[in-house]
Formats: C-alpha cells, structure tokens, sequence
C-alpha cells in the first residue's frame, strides 16, 4: 500500500511537470504574446497549487520556497503560490503517540503528566500539542509528522529527476538560470526543518542573543525532552500581533509595539549571523501586557561577517557609481552565475541604477519594486537564498507593522530604532552614511563630468553583441522546438495507432520518436558547445 502511494506522488509530481514543459513549448512554438505567456504561468500556477493540497506534505514546502523565487520564475506562477498557507489536517493521534514513545522510548506517561489529543496546529512537516509536566509545567509538544521521512525521499527524487529534465531540455529563460543550485538550496533548507534538533539548537541561541531585551520573550527549550522529531517548550499564552482588537482591548500601545518588533529585527538583518527567517503573524505573538514573544526557529538565514562586510561594500560602491568595484562585490556574494562576466554586469549597472537618489521620495515603490525585479530577471543574476529570506525577512516584518500601526508611516516606525542601533554598534557605520552624503545631487556633477568624458561606443557595441547572440539563441531554440513537436506527433501516432490496431502506424510513429529524440540531442549538444565558446570568448574580454 505504502509503495503504491509512492508511486501515485511520483506519477503525480513528473507527470505534472511533463504538462507544463508541453504547454510551456507549445506557446513557444506558436509564438504567443507575454501577455498570453504570463496568463498561461498563471493557470500554471494554479495547477501546480491544487497538485500542491492535493499531495500535502513536503511538497507544500516545496511550493512556498519556490514563492519566494520571483528572480527566477515568472510573476504569473509567483502570484498563484505567493499566499501559500502552511496548514494540513493532522494525523490520527495513535500514530503520533507511536512517534513518542519511539523517540522517548518508552511510554508518554512516563514523561508528561497529560497530553491532550486535540491538536493545537497542524503543518506539513510538524503538529503541536498541549501538554504537561511531571512538575506541573505546561509546555507545547511539537511532533513531526509520521509519513513525513517516507515523503521525502520520494518527493526529491521525484523533484531530481524534474530538475534534471530542466536542466538539459527546458526552454530556460535567459538561458543563464541555474536549477542546480535552486534544488540543492531547497533541499538544505527542507532537510534543515526537518530536523528538530536543529530548529531547538536555533531556539537556544536566540534566547542567548536576546536575553537582556525587555519586552520579548522566546520559550524555554526542555533540552532532555528533545529529540530529531520532537520539540517540547514552555507554553506561553498569547495571541497573534496582527489581532488588532487584542491589543485594543488591553490598551497595548500600538506605535511603541511596532517599534519593539522592529528594534528586536534590525541587528538581525544588519549584522553578521542568523536571523529569522519565516516571522509571519503566526510566528509573532503578543502577550496580555505588550510583551512580544518569537516562535518557530525552523526555518532560519545566516549571514557571515564576509558577507556583511561585503554588502556593506556594495552600498557604498553602487551609492558612489563605482560599477565596477560593485561587480566584483557582487561575484564574491554569489549573485552572479559562472557564465557572467563583469563587465557586461559593470555597464548594465550604470544603465539600471542611473537614477537619482533624491528622486527615491517622489517614486511609487511597488512601481520601484516591480521594475527592480525586472532588472533583476534582464541579468545573468541568481539571488542566493540567504538574501532571499533575508528580504522575505524584511517585507513580513513590514507588512506586520503596517497592521499593527496604520496610522504611521513605516519609516517614521524605523526611524528611532535605526538611530539607536546605529549609535549602539561597534563598527563604524557613519563611514557609509557619509560616502552617502556625497553622493547626493550637491556632489553628483563630478559624476557627470566623469560620465561625459566616456564614450558611449563601447556600451554601443555591447549592446549590439548581445543582441546577436540573444538571435543566435532563438535559433538554437527554434530548432530544438521543431524536432520536439515532431517527437509529440508521434507519441500522438503511437496511440493512434494502438487504439486502431494498425502496427504499421504506431512502428512507423515509434521510429519518429526516435528520428525527434536524436535531433533534439543533436541540436542541444551543438547548443550547448556554442555557449561553452560565447563564455570563452565572455572571459577573454566584454565582446
């Protein structure tokens, strides 16, 4: 039973991503517009969250880290699976008492007074319930799913053998998009929250960090209780911070809350180390008397002292217009794939950022945000998850005080918090804000002197070569499509002709699939070996 349920997730999983490939390609090949390509994604989209409730488990994880992907997917996808909910129905409560008496091997009794049955919430990967102590204790008992090990190892190898297919036959946008990588940092990411040992380890640092801040409150881990696949914590009774009427009703100043939360988050995003990756709502509570409390360690970021010292750099050297210091930085961060080379990066910065940054105030920043993720997809850029969450990071906690105070304005709520972390740090932070000062309009006619005098003929002759080879690409493209669409009529020949039990048809249309597979090797292989030259020739020089 259990091997067949494997096969059906499979079955399931290829089969799906075999539909999108097809669909994906036969646009192509009819040459659709982008409108009627994003609204295809977006039917895609919805698809691919229907097989995701359908399958539950780890594919739901699955979803939400690909929803957080929009520098590499496209929006129509994006905005179908962007409001995943992680919430499935929980398990019998006979398999999870198996579960704990496995990992604490022996009965539950033996540890805890009482547990209630009744789950308090349920996930993909982990149910919570509430229990208590031999001294009285409450606590909540975080049990990991019982099917979830036997899901994972079908679902990557499932999700593998897609990446794979990707990889050497998909239609890749730009070209330049680097599967392997986004599966493999899926895959840590999954395999970090599956192990709760981990997510208690996080717990205890955090605690660590944030013990002398008043106002916040992170549960007590109960290190002997756990295990790989069981958390057990303190109990602590709160309410989401979203839930406005609460803090209403308990009179919970609102602006003085907001900035509680962001104070808690700001030495997190901006200095060396780990930091929250996943503070929705539900992650974020508050207590009868304002104070916040912090859940949920699962699924966390880290950012070495490299890193922070070299985004710092980038700041200043994209606030100063020194491109070309910015794309060296951008190389040692891991934003930029094997094939780029530096110096199409270096004057495709100075054409994206040529704006003025006294200018930001007057722009409409979703306006700002989209044409940014636009520029984003134009280059051979992979953002590294880390930076990901780290944005995601961000933007929750945002929107998480836009709920909480709506009658202020976001950077009036940061403002103070900002100054005092700035005041408190070691590192010398007023170097950045003063090479800022400088950049601004009083300064910038030295820039413009400096631009000026460049010609434009070499950026000219960039743009020129790149257009050859993005021609030269659909050429490659064009052919790979046609010998694809011959291999798909004679899968259409091979059913034809088993449904009229004609073996003249379906041997004839077996051996197109053949003469299509050949082709479509062939004309990958001479694809693939025109790339290899266009990056030799990328790193002996920008043309």
């Amino acid at each position: 039973m259990k091997s067949n349920r494997k096969l059906y997730r499979m079955w399931k999983v290829l089969s799906f991503a075999l539909s999108v490939f097809i669909q994906v390609y036969w646009y192509r090949f009819r040459k659709r517009s982008d409108i009627e390509k994003e609204e295809l994604w977006g039917r895609i989209g919805i698809q691919f969250r229907q097989t995701l409730f359908e399958l539950e488990g780890l594919l739901i994880k699955v979803g939400q880290f690909l929803s957080i992907r929009a520098d590499v997917l496209p929006n129509g996808f994006i905005k179908q699976i962007e409001d995943l909910v992680d919430q499935v129905p929980p398990s019998p409560w006979e398999d999870i008492k198996k579960v704990l008496e496995r990992e604490w091997d022996g009965r539950i009794e033996d540890k805890l007074v009482s547990i209630e049955p009744k789950v308090v919430a349920s996930a993909s990967i982990g149910e919570v319930y509430r229990g208590i102590l031999q001294d009285g204790t409450k606590v909540a008992v975080k049990v990991q799913r019982p099917t979830i090990q036997s899901i994972v190892g079908t679902d990557f190898r499932s999700l593998s053998i897609v990446i794979w297919f990707v990889h050497h036959f998909a239609p890749v946008p730009k070209g330049f998009i680097n599967f392997k990588l986004l599966y493999k940092e899926l895959k840590q990411v999954i395999e970090r929250e599956l192990d709760f040992k981990k997510e208690m380890e996080t717990a205890n640092h955090f605690r660590q960090r944030f013990q002398s801040t008043e106002g916040l409150k992170i549960p007590k881990m109960y290190e002997e209780l756990c295990t790989s696949h069981v958390l057990v914590m303190e109990w602590v009774d709160a309410v989401r911070i979203t839930d406005t009427d609460f803090l209403d009703q308990h009179h919970i100043d609102r602006g003085e809350l907001a900035q509680a939360l962001f104070r808690v988050f700001i030495p997190q995003w901006l200095e060396a180390g780990i930091f929250h990756a996943d503070p929705h709502a539900g992650n974020v509570l508050v207590k009868l008397d304002g104070t916040l409390v912090l859940l949920d360690f699962g699924m966390v970021g880290e950012i070495s002292k490299k890193d922070a010292t070299n985004f710092q750099g980038l700041l200043e050297t994209i606030l100063l217009k020194n491109y070309s210091q910015a794309a060296e930085i951008l190389v040692e961060l891991g934003f930029l794939l094997p094939n780029a080379n530096s110096k199409d990066i270096e004057s495709l910065l100075k054409e994206a950022l040529s704006f003025n940054i006294a200018d930001l105030k007057e722009m409409d920043i979703f306006a700002v945000k989209k044409e940014m993720n636009d520029i984003v997809k134009s280059l051979p850029i992979q953002v590294p998850t880390r930076f990901i969450f780290l944005g995601r990071s961000f933007v929750t906690i945002e929107g998480i005080l836009r709920t909480v105070c709506p009658t202020k304005e976001s950077l009036k709520i940061m403002e103070p918090a900002f100054k005092d972390w700035l005041n408190q740090s070691n590192t010398n932070k007023w170097k950045l804000i003063l090479k800022w000062i400088h950049s601004q309009p009083v300064f910038q006619i030295f820039h413009s002197i400096s631009d000026l005098v460049k010609t434009p003929k070499q950026y000219l002759e960039l743009k020129e070569t790149q257009q050859q080879r993005e021609f030269a690409f659909s050429i490659y493209e064009n052919q790979k499509k046609q010998v694809f669409m011959l291999g798909v009529l004679g899968l259409l020949g091979v059913f034809l002709g088993v449904f009229i039990k004609s073996k003249l048809v379906w041997e004839g249309s077996t051996g197109l699939i053949c003469v299509s597979l050949a082709g479509y090797v062939v004309c990958n292989l001479r694809q693939q070996k025109w790339l290899k030259s266009i990056r030799k020739k990328r790193r002996q020089g920008p043309y």
